[in-house]
């Protein structure tokens, strides 16, 4: 289809699998969720704190290589393996974000590749 766009960036890990990093759908883009791999494929061991910093900073990369950012997001869905991590993912979502407020959902989770303790995903509109 010709309106649909596949975003990809070296400045983010790449798919562990088959889909992309994110699709544009005419002005709205649509990202995978991601993990606390770093742009080698890394995982990012550690506390969720680390891990949930490595996840928006693969989520920025690929919404700038779509010509979107944090700023344009209108809905998260943040996954967790563990509730008792909330406080802390949630520290640096409200970090990230800064005064804007998407919508979001926030679900636990049986497990995550890898054995994250957290993935995002983000729909967000075109522009800076």
């Amino acid at each position: 289809m010709k309106d649909l766009h596949t975003i990809s960036t070296g400045d983010a890990p790449a798919a562990i699998g088959p889909y992309a990093q994110a699709v544009r759908a005419g002005d709205v883009v649509y990202t995978s969720g991601q993990i606390p791999l770093s742009p080698d494929g890394s995982f990012v061991t550690g506390n969720a704190r680390a891990q949930t910093e490595q996840v928006f900073a693969n989520l920025r990369a690929v919404l700038a290589a779509a010509g979107a950012s944090l700023d344009r997001v209108v809905k998260a869905t943040v996954f967790v393996s563990d509730l008792n991590d909330f406080g802390v993912i949630n520290e640096v979502y409200a970090e990230a974000f800064g005064e804007h407020r998407p919508a979001r959902s926030t679900v636990q989770v049986a497990r995550l590749p890898r054995d994250a303790k957290v993935e995002i995903e983000l729909i967000a509109l075109m522009g800076n």
